[in-house]
């Protein structure tokens, strides 16, 4: 039996991509999903938070829907958090770990237990 030879393509790599239907790709000022509600620039980026952290923004968004019905996302939480310590002009350049990035906070904030008094 003779094999046939492969045959080749008579398209280049990028011609089999291009689209081959006029209106086929989104216009550039629209993009498919949900509109972003905010109009700032930003990127999207992964942090790796503690199970016990999740829980603590999953249950303020709870309550906060709870009472006020609004929706709000761990991302919103997390953005207002990060604004509020910008705005707070809290000084935090002298920490060296996370631990004292949370002393310097909680001083600030009038919570800290020193000793671990209650």
């Amino acid at each position: 039996m003779a094999r046939a030879g492969k045959r080749k393509s008579t398209k280049s790599n990028v011609d089999i991509f291009t689209p081959t239907r006029a209106g086929t790709r989104p216009q550039q000022g629209r993009r498919p999903g949900r509109p972003p509600i905010h109009d700032e620039a930003w990127t999207k980026v992964t942090v790796v938070l503690f199970n016990r952290q999740i829980v603590f923004l999953d249950r303020l968004a709870a309550n906060i829907r709870a009472q006020s019905g609004a929706a709000i996302s761990r991302a919103q939480l997390i953005r207002a958090l990060l604004d509020a310590v910008t705005d707070a002009d809290i000084d935090l350049t002298a920490s060296m770990s996370e631990a004292d990035l949370k002393a310097t906070l909680l001083t600030r904030l009038g919570r800290y237990r020193m000793g671990g008094e209650s």
